[in-house]
């Protein structure tokens, strides 16, 4: 038996190993993760070179275990992996970032140069070589134990991570092949001898890890990695269970997902779901997760925010790639551009199977859209995937609202049915259908035949004002002032005025002007009601009425642009005040209608404005027709 020996670390050690083990990694569950990191790479080590040397087969199954002492407060991790002789011990724990999986593949890639084998087809985790050190984040007292075969001999390698350790030749009669690694907690590191603890932090970090990993004798690693099989090797089944088992939701089942395995630009494979419910329209705010970034089915980054646009927020899954540019730490990236190329993939591959679900089959669409269309509108403040997101908007319509509540258009449908010379697209707001459908700014647009997209979600005004256009067409509300419709001459109405009944309309605008004042931008003959006598349109460049109404509920400040009050010379009221103000003796009168005009136009729409002087109002014209009326029967 050798006599211990003792060594100084290769770097001013006490000062490094302190900058490793508390500014390294943020968290100090990582330690763990770390050293099963280490362990799979050393039974992937002993698996690969038992495929070239047969005599140091055997039939003992690989894996890796977590066994806690809290009594002793102490936390041994064990593989039956390839395993260290001396050597190792000393150079790859006694040397700063010495990494023994980086030489073990260079190692083979030169022994494959030469000629004497094939190169390695083999992925090894841990190649920085300080992931081992971030044990003293939580011990002060590392003990490894190490055996290369069952007739080797054993060595000890331990530290208290001052400056020094030692390496001694122990008795190996009792000691398996593979390597246990003894951590000594710290005082303030208990609760890693908790199962509880150690289960939570092998399911988050190397859940997926290839070998079973067991804490205290129980299994916690059960779950198939299925994104690195075959499409077509992978059930519903298993599809299922694997996205409950990244959600913890144990009854939901999701919409639909995509399995993905890229080549190129760059290497990775990814699972994306998308959920059945969006929690966010129950109150629950944005939710936290993103997707769960792996290197080589080890979790590097939790809730990667930085994988897909917040518009597609809703999407779970993970990806796992083998080229991540990590840095040191395997907690965050050296190059953002390799992140940027998956986003890239990712992105287009949602967009390629909701255009594809939209298509073939439109009811599964619509189930997604009605849950998550609020969050996917988002993206048309995307200018890179505002076209994308427009072409699966969804909308009810004057063309759809008689098939229900499930019939919608899309824009494309929409342009499709588009009358020649048609070159926007209108739409209008409204609290509800019922207000929709009674307004009369769509009046000339039935008249000619002309679709209106209908919108009782406040959010969908903001979505095609931020759009401003789709496929050339100008995305237009019906309440602006100009209106460049089709077919100009073919909607003459029935009840068009003649010259002689409306010599005195331009008279009756100045008095309504009068008594309306600061109320209204203006007020002028209309070119687009047929029946109703009045409607109220926004000046060339305003926000849109529905617009304006949502600002100013959530701001009371906000001052609505002036609006134009537009009159119709063909309706019977109006008419028979173009002939009442040839006289100034009804100017009161047609004053009093002006207002009166303007409030009714302000209810159709929902807006309730000077409740008072409207009620004393139609109080007075009320008593004015009451005392027109004949008590005597004719």
């Amino acid at each position: 038996m050798e006599s211990k020996e003792q060594f100084s670390f290769q770097a001013e050690i006490k000062q490094l190993l302190h900058l490793l083990s508390h500014s390294l990694y943020q968290s100090r569950e990582i330690a763990l993760r770390e050293l099963i990191s280490n362990a799979s790479d050393a039974l992937d080590k002993r698996r690969y070179a038992a495929l070239t040397d047969t005599a140091g087969r055997d039939d003992e199954p690989l894996r890796i275990s977590l066994e806690p002492d809290a009594e002793a407060r102490r936390l041994v991790l064990r593989d039956n992996g390839i395993g260290m002789t001396r050597d190792d011990l000393v150079n790859n724990l006694g040397t700063i970032a010495r990494s023994g999986s980086r030489e073990f593949l260079k190692g083979l890639a030169e022994k494959a140069k030469a000629g004497e084998g094939k190169p390695a087809e083999l992925s090894l985790i841990g190649q920085f070589g300080v992931g081992f050190y971030s044990a003293f984040m939580i011990a002060d007292n590392v003990t490894v134990r190490s055996k290369v075969a069952v007739e080797s001999a054993a060595w000890e390698w331990e530290s208290d991570g001052s400056g020094t350790f030692t390496v001694t030749e122990v008795d190996g009669a009792d000691i398996p092949r593979g390597t246990s690694i003894t951590l000594h907690l710290k005082e303030d590191a208990k609760e890693f001898t908790e199962d509880w603890k150690l289960k939570s932090i092998v399911r988050k970090y190397s859940s997926f890890v290839p070998y079973p990993i067991e804490v205290a004798g129980e299994l916690v690693n059960d779950q198939k990695p299925i994104w690195v099989e075959p499409r077509n090797q992978v059930t519903a089944e298993q599809y299922l269970q694997f996205y409950r088992h990244l959600t913890h939701h144990a009854e939901e089942t999701p919409l639909w997902h995509l399995h993905l395995s890229v080549d190129s630009p760059i290497q990775f494979r990814s699972i994306l779901y998308c959920p059945p419910t969006n929690f966010e329209t129950m109150g629950f705010g944005k939710p936290e997760e993103g997707l769960s970034l792996l290197a080589r089915r080890v979790l590097v980054q939790d809730h990667c925010r930085d994988l897909l646009p917040d518009f597609l927020r809703f999407i779970r899954g993970l990806v796992d790639s083998e080229d991540l540019p990590l840095n040191v730490s395997r907690e965050t990236l050296q190059d953002n551009t390799v992140i940027r190329r998956i986003r890239g993939v990712l992105v287009k591959s949602v967009f390629d199977r909701l255009t594809k679900m939209a298509e073939e089959t439109p009811e599964d669409y619509l189930a997604f859209y009605q849950q998550f269309g609020t969050i996917l509108r988002e993206g048309v403040r995307d200018f890179e995937h505002r076209d994308r997101v427009g072409k699966l908007l969804r909308y009810r319509s004057s063309h759809t609202v008689e098939g229900g509540p499930d019939a919608v258009t899309s824009l494309d449908a929409y342009i499709g049915r588009m009358p020649e010379g048609q070159s926007h697209i209108y739409y209008l707001s409204a609290p509800d259908l019922a207000s929709l459908r009674k307004s009369p700014n769509l009046e000339i647009f039935r008249k000619r035949g002309v679709e209106v997209l209908y919108l009782t979600d406040p959010v969908d005004e903001f979505v095609l004002a931020s759009l401003g256009a789709y496929a050339g067409k100008t995305l237009t509300p019906t309440d602006a002032a100009e209106l460049d419709l089709p077919g100009e001459d073919a909607a003459k109405s029935e009840n068009e005025p003649k010259p002689e009944d409306t010599a005195g309309l331009p008279r009756v605008l100045t008095l309504f002007r009068e008594a309306l004042g600061a109320r209204v931008q203006d007020v002028r003959e209309s070119k687009r009601l047929t029946d109703s006598p009045c409607c109220l349109v926004n000046a060339d460049g305003a926000m849109s009425t529905q617009m304006q109404r949502i600002l100013k509920m959530n701001d009371a400040s906000f001052q609505a642009g002036g609006r134009i009050l537009e009159i119709n010379p063909g309706a019977p009221l109006i008419r028979r005040l173009s002939m009442l103000g040839s006289s100034h003796t009804h100017d009161d009168f047609i004053k009093q209608c002006g207002l009166q005009l303007w409030s009714n136009a302000l209810l159709l729409e929902g807006v309730v404005t000077e409740p008072e002087d409207t009620v004393a109002r139609v109080q007075s014209m009320l008593e004015q027709a009451a005392e027109a009326k004949s008590p005597l029967i004719l």
